[in-house]
């Protein structure tokens, strides 16, 4: 039987997703699983080289079909700590933004919110893999996942750092669904059904999935049940249909 091909994000974020789905021993042998960075994985899911994937929302605007497979994904309802612009000077006074190469879903959820919200013009350049040493002055970056810890770590951290899923919050009053377990195709139903129970283990698990990722720069119980909101409900899907309109307007 041919596998199903699945990928995942590879940050801290996911791990209480996928913590069920690598302990079941039945589930692995039905597919092949791959973890990369977000934009990666989503040109994946576009050009059909996977069969399904944990991947920014934003890329659903890309596929010709597409389907919502699970009941959890990465999302928010407020600061999520880990989408994040970070700046030298107030965001009235940044004339250029660089793009996190890793990301999708992130970078067009600035230039919404810099168009929508902030109402403020600026240059946007795709950044290059050591962008971060670039940011100062009037340069800004936006800068997603694990790296976030790191560099609100770092001895003089930028003076702004604006959390994106927070401001999004502010401007619409709805919650943020920034990845979603998404098919490009239908899907068996027992796998799926298998799948999305998996995905709740971790979620009841959380101790476990925090003493198999030990990590000191951030506490890992704030994150995953503070921090993320793993639940897609109605809201959240209102907030991606929502955003998915503002960036088809940029």
């Amino acid at each position: 039987m041919k596998k199903i091909k699945v990928a995942a994000v590879s940050y801290l974020n996911t791990k209480p997703l996928l913590y069920g789905i690598k302990k079941d021993a039945a589930l692995m042998q039905q597919m092949e699983l791959l973890e990369d960075f977000p934009s990666k994985i989503g040109k994946m899911l576009v050009d059909d080289e996977v069969d399904v994937g944990l991947i920014p929302v934003a890329y659903i605007s890309q596929l010709k079909e597409w389907h919502i497979i699970s009941d959890y994904g990465i999302g928010s309802v407020g600061p999520v700590e880990t989408v994040c612009l970070f700046s030298d000077v107030p965001v009235e006074q940044i004339d250029k933004v660089l793009l996190d190469y890793q990301s999708f879903s992130s970078v067009n959820l600035c230039k919404v919110l810099l168009k929508n919200y902030w109402k403020k013009e600026v240059v946007y350049e795709q950044a290059s893999e050591n962008y971060i040493n670039e940011i100062g002055g009037t340069t800004a970056g936006v800068i997603i996942g694990d790296r976030v810890f790191e560099q609100k770590s770092v001895a003089q951290p930028k003076k702004f750092i604006y959390d994106l899923a927070e401001e999004w919050t502010y401007f619409t009053e709805l919650p943020f669904l920034m990845a979603a377990w998404i098919s490009n195709k239908e899907l068996p139903k027992d796998f799926v059904e298998k799948f999305n129970a998996a995905n709740k283990v971790g979620l009841e698990n959380i101790d476990a999935v925090i003493a198999e990722n030990p990590y000191s720069i951030y506490d890992l119980h704030t994150y995953f049940t503070q921090n993320i909101d793993y639940i897609i409900d109605e809201n959240k899907l209102k907030a991606m249909d929502l955003f998915l309109k503002y960036m088809s307007e940029l």
